[in-house]
């Protein structure tokens, strides 16, 4: 008697290769147009000069981020806490709008992948010659054609990664020192990274990173209703789907608006139908409603067999005017309250923030010690940051306890833009005070009033800021 047949079964399998399609319209021009407007973004900020510096540097050894006129330090954390938020609801808010517009039209993935795919097309063809290419066996041809497209690739991905790079050190500086063959390892590692990273998600990864690296693709149904506009396909009047002659009558042949012409598959950049309606790999690019329209422009058909609509307008059959009244709706209207309150806040605390700011730390060393004629020294570090484009002028005082004086440094501390220095101040009490006051510790605070650089002590717009600490008397 034989045994049971033994089957092996495969956990993994590879899913085919997505070739899409050009595709050219009223979506495909602003997709376009929203790659010119990020990439120029991206790589010219770096090399923009603003008074005297880089315009936008996060520079992490002198730990400050430099944007144009604004200076912001580590103590600055709760401004990138609110950008995040605003990030956040600005995210909810679009999509409870009209779905994945971020990974449609402005995700990076989405656009380098465009930017990789305009290459492909330029040395391999559009879709059908690349499919052919791929299918071929190797030849002179087919070597210089892949060659082309991976050097330009890795071109796009090196810049990419020095660019990036760029925005936390000068890219002036790192754009000599890669010239002279200078550059430090890190540099050479985080370069190497990016760019790489950037090779592989869009030119080798794409649509997979969208279906399954993505967490947006799994959680975006918590953000959808069915009053959100998402790309859909109108089956009540497309189906029954069939191929026709371009002068059939719809009236006689009992077909539907669709020609079952798969142009919405092959332009489709994450390779789905979306005639099966809502599903979560549909990344809102709107390649189908471009090539659809298209299509139905050459049979004489009415627009919009695929176009954007919701689920509720989809079923009762609405027009898109109450559609859109739809979509001011109470969860649209509170993401859209939450955003804008959070952005004026926003706006609002950078515009009245302190030119300056001061951290006080104690002397570890020496906490407190009697000097001459039994006067109580008291020794602090202060990191006074100027967090503006001007030199400013700064004088320390104290107060809290009667008698307290600083006794170093006097007069006025000057700072030149942007600059953080480590200050050492030595604040004394008289011994009659120190008595009376008794030995422990005791609450005061440091006053830092800035003042003008080159006017007299208490001159100019003198704005102040305090710090709070204590005194130690010992026994």
């Amino acid at each position: 008697m034989s045994g049971p047949e033994l089957k092996t079964i495969s956990l993994y399998a590879s899913e085919a290769k997505v070739y899409p399609r050009a595709v050219h319209g009223w979506f495909a021009f602003w997709r376009w147009a929203l790659v010119w407007a990020t990439q120029l973004l991206f790589y010219g900020l770096p090399w923009l000069s603003w008074n005297g510096r880089q315009a936008v540097l996060f520079d992490l050894d002198a730990r400050r981020f430099l944007i144009f006129d604004l200076i912001l330090y580590p103590q600055d954390f709760i401004y990138l806490t609110a950008l995040l938020v605003v990030s956040a609801f600005g995210l909810f808010f679009f999509t409870a709008v009209a779905g994945r517009l971020w990974c449609g039209y402005a995700c990076p993935q989405t656009v380098y992948t465009e930017i990789f795919l305009w290459i492909e097309r330029h040395t391999e063809g559009d879709r059908a010659a690349r499919m052919r290419l791929d299918k071929a066996g190797w030849s002179l041809g087919k070597l210089g054609r892949k060659t082309a497209k991976h050097a330009a690739w890795l071109a796009v991905s090196l810049w990419t990664g020095f660019t990036f790079v760029g925005y936390f050190e000068p890219i002036r500086v790192l754009g000599e020192n890669a010239m002279q063959a200078a550059l430090g390892g890190w540099e050479v590692f985080w370069i190497l990274f990016y760019g790489l990273a950037t090779y592989g998600n869009a030119g080798y990864l794409r649509e997979q990173v969208c279906k399954y690296m993505c967490p947006y693709a799994r959680f975006q149904s918590a953000m959808l209703d069915r009053d959100t506009l998402i790309i859909s396909y109108d089956a009540v009047r497309g189906d029954p789907r069939g191929p026709r002659s371009k002068k059939a009558d719809l009236s006689t042949i009992g077909l539907g608006a669709c020609v079952d012409c798969q142009q919405c598959v092959h332009v489709c950049p994450t390779g789905i139908d979306i005639r099966k309606g809502l599903q979560h790999e549909c990344i809102g690019c709107a390649a189908c409603i471009d090539v659809c329209n298209d299509v139905m422009d050459k049979f004489g058909y009415p627009r919009g067999l695929i176009r954007y609509a919701t689920q509720n307008g989809m079923q009762h059959r609405w027009g898109a005017a109450r559609q859109w009244r739809r979509v001011l709706r109470p969860r649209v209207l509170i993401y859209g309250g939450i955003l804008l309150a959070v952005s004026a806040a926003l706006v609002w605390s950078l515009a009245v923030r302190m030119p300056f700011k001061v951290d006080v730390v104690r002397d570890r060393a020496a906490l407190a010690r009697e000097v001459e004629d039994g006067v109580v020294e008291n020794v602090y570090r202060l990191q006074l940051m100027n967090a503006a484009e001007s030199t400013q002028g700064f004088v320390l005082d104290v107060e809290g306890i009667p008698g307290l004086r600083v006794a170093a440094p006097t007069g006025r501390l000057t700072l030149a833009p942007a600059e953080a220095r480590w200050v050492t101040v030595s604040l004394r009490l008289p011994a009659e005070q120190a008595r009376r006051l008794g030995p422990g510790v005791h609450p005061m605070r440091f006053s830092i009033r800035r003042v003008e650089a080159g006017g007299p002590s208490g001159a100019g717009d003198a704005r102040e800021l305090f710090e709070k600490s204590t005194f130690m008397v010992p026994r």
